[in-house]
């Protein structure tokens, strides 16, 4: 059953879960962009092919607010507020304690690992990565910043929220881990702390204008149950 927290003739906006893929998952496995779909086509009774656009992201590990267009001039409106960096996205996540300074910002140059299915930050922007099928990658900056909402001494983590400046594939992963603060629960990114699901980072709010009213909207949705195992109150 979908978490649905917006719908309109334009814009369908829900909640993910952790250890679903968005789109592109494997062979014989479900991805919330098909799981929208159905959605779609059992409540409107429609036939055939479901038009949904993926105007935003998350990995499969991160839970949190996401949004599909309903049409492909939305998805284009939509599209160019990310292009043009009014679309604001603020996550949650659990590090490390005493790492982060309280607030910060973090600017790096990265590159896709193709070979890792990882990201790396690197040292030299000028320099060209072996890409896929033959090509090369060049590295992108990303920059976001951070603040310390609250501290569990029991546990040893931070709550940290962040907001993205840039929209880099995996940006908050690899960031943090290269600032020595990885996510809890992300083993790709070296962290050695376990989480009940998924990662601990949460996509908690999203803020655009409507693409055809051009009123603000604002959603937020608040991390998954289990996140109290940290005593954050979240």
């Amino acid at each position: 059953m979908l978490d649905v927290i917006f719908e309109d003739n334009h814009l369908l906006v829900l909640n993910k879960p952790t250890l679903l893929a968005t789109m592109g998952a494997a062979p014989g496995e479900p991805s919330f962009l098909e799981m929208a779909r159905d959605y779609i086509r059992e409540k409107y009774n429609k036939q055939g092919n479901v038009y949904l656009g993926v105007v935003s992201r998350l990995d499969a590990h991160v839970s949190g607010v996401i949004m599909f267009a309903r049409t492909s001039k939305c998805a284009n409106r939509v599209s160019e507020q990310l292009r043009k960096q009014t679309v604001e996205k603020t996550y949650r996540a659990i590090v490390p304690a005493g790492i982060l300074p309280v607030q910060g910002t973090l600017e790096n140059w990265v590159v896709k690992d193709d070979a890792s299915r990882r990201v790396r930050c690197v040292a030299d922007q000028d320099k060209t990565f072996p890409g896929e099928h033959g090509g090369v990658e060049r590295p992108k900056k990303a920059k976001l910043s951070f603040s310390v909402m609250a501290t569990d001494d029991r546990r040893d983590v931070d709550l940290i929220e962040v907001k993205l400046e840039t929209g880099r594939k995996h940006q908050i992963r690899v960031q943090l881990a290269h600032a020595g603060c990885p996510i809890v629960g992300d083993v790709k990114y070296d962290s050695q702390s376990p989480f009940p699901a998924g990662i601990a980072l949460h996509c908690f709010r999203l803020q655009l204008l409507h693409p055809t009213l051009k009123t603000h909207l604002d959603f937020e949705v608040v991390p998954p149950k289990f996140w109290k195992m940290a005593n954050f109150g979240v």
